[in-house]
């Protein structure tokens, strides 16, 4: 009984998943600003981010590759940065789509598992999948 159990989810895992496939045409949604909403752990475990005191501005220059730059929101709806871009490089293997970033400090990898004008998810090499959606502007005008 166990083992048809275990069967069962890992079906139910692969149609998840086989149909959220991620065309590389689709990654021109990746431009502009994005806000953590949650993360998933590898065990199921949910970490929601309610308030994020950064967000991330991701520019697609091609095709082959771009970069992400966080950005602190302001209460004017203006954006601080540092200046500083985490450059990547688009790769595929298979059916997966990867974003390759490389620092001086740091190399790694994330799957990006969705992709659509609201929702960004991203997996990265520890198995915890991070979703994105479109930050909401605020302002005390």
């Amino acid at each position: 009984m166990k083992q048809l159990v275990k069967y069962i989810t890992i079906l139910f895992a692969f149609i998840i998943y086989g149909c959220n496939d991620v065309d590389t045409k689709d990654l021109k949604e990746l431009n502009g600003y994005w806000e953590i909403d949650k993360a998933i752990m590898p065990n199921g475990e949910e970490k929601d981010y309610t308030i994020n005191s950064s967000i991330d501005f991701f520019q697609l220059d091609s095709l082959k590759g771009g970069f992400r730059q966080k950005l602190m929101p302001q209460f004017n709806g203006e954006y601080l940065t540092n200046d500083l871009q985490e450059n990547f490089t688009i790769s595929t293997e298979g059916s997966e789509v990867y974003l390759l970033y490389k620092t001086d400090y740091a190399s790694w990898k994330e799957e990006v598992v969705k992709i659509n004008k609201e929702e960004f998810v991203v997996k990265n090499e520890n198995g915890i999948e991070y979703f994105y959606k479109r930050p909401v502007p605020f302002s005390l005008k």
